[in-house]
């Protein structure tokens, strides 16, 4: 009789290759760059979007959306706004900044509390908000409406999900919201002194002329 042959399975030390657990397919692709591929040109879509704004009403869109969730809910803080815009209260510092030197909204000291120091917008601020455009593009609006309501419903939670999954430390944020709001206080209480510059979550700096995307918003 034949020697039995060795298995086609077994290597010549004897080991085996463990099989995939049953029912998980191993991927194929590296999803994780295709996210980030197309979380880029999110981004830069809104970057073409806010010049074209800048250019046509001297708004950008982080300015819009700030200024529009002012005049919409205010006065506020400067930690409401942030939490309702979805950015860094360092980063909403320097963009209520420029909104002041144009006249578009005012600090205000809380009518209750003295200490506490609220963002209100002016009667030029109120107009601009009535005349400008939707922060988000009106074309991709358009696509959206003609796409079947099930593909929309996916593409939203889908967006949701990698929000969800992209927000892993939103202690920092509320920490920075702290101490915003604080620096804020101590600004207005010495008279707006400004330096050019707002402080970043650790403890860095930023020029207040840098505008973020709004890729988040």
């Amino acid at each position: 009789m034949d020697a039995e042959q060795p298995r086609d399975d077994q290597s010549s030390t004897g080991a085996t290759e463990d099989p995939a657990p049953e029912g998980v397919v191993p991927p194929t692709e590296r999803y994780d760059l295709k996210i980030v591929s197309a979380l880029r040109r999110i981004v830069h879509a809104n970057d073409v979007y806010s010049r074209k704004l800048k250019t046509q009403y001297q708004i950008t869109v982080p300015q819009l959306v700030c200024l529009l969730e002012i005049t919409e809910a205010g006065p506020l803080k400067i930690s409401e706004v942030a939490r309702r815009v979805y950015l860094s209260a360092s980063t909403v510092v320097g963009i209520i900044d420029r909104l002041e030197e144009r006249g578009l909204i005012t600090r205000q000291r809380d009518s209750v509390d003295r200490r506490q120091v609220r963002v209100g917008a002016t009667a030029a601020g109120l107009e601009l908000a009535k005349q400008a455009p939707s922060p988000l593009q009106d074309g991709i609006a358009h696509a959206l409406a003609r796409l079947p309501e099930l593909e929309q419903a996916t593409i939203a939670l889908s967006l949701e999900r990698v929000v969800e999954l992209m927000e892993a430390t939103p202690f920092v944020e509320e920490i920075d919201n702290a101490t915003a709001d604080t620096k804020d206080e101590q600004k207005t209480r010495n008279g707006s002194a400004n330096t050019g510059e707002s402080l970043t979550p650790n403890g860095g700096s930023v020029s207040r002329h840098q505008e973020p995307t709004m890729g988040t918003v």
